[in-house]
């Protein structure tokens, strides 16, 4: 049961670990003026999220169903639900820099970096 509560624990570090590392990429690739390849990037971090979502969703089935014992891992899960919650702020972050950068194009302000 510890190896699965654990296993679950790094499914979700690494799901949001590479949401938030593509929605970072997703704000530089706006701010050189490629919004299509931002929007793509966008969109990976959000299926990556969703599955580090899913993961969280069913840990906390498990656990409510007794199905999980966390006592051991505490730090581990409290990392993994910051990770998921850092990631979340990313992908908000990144439609909202995405779409400041388009503004700025639109009205000359920027041109590609």
């Amino acid at each position: 049961m510890m190896e699965d509560f654990e296993t679950i624990l790094f499914q979700i570090i690494s799901y949001v670990g590479s949401a938030r590392s593509s929605y970072i990429e997703a704000i530089e690739q706006a701010r050189f003026g490629d919004f299509d390849k931002a929007d793509e990037l966008v969109k990976c971090g959000k299926e990556q999220f969703n599955e580090g979502h899913h993961a969280h969703m069913g840990l906390i089935q498990k656990s409510a169903a007794g199905e999980l014992q966390a006592e051991n891992c505490q730090m581990l899960l409290m990392h993994a639900e910051d990770q998921l919650m850092s990631a979340e702020a990313f992908g908000i972050l990144a439609e909202e820099f995405m779409e400041l950068y388009k503004i700025l194009k639109e009205k000359s302000i920027i041109g590609k970096a």
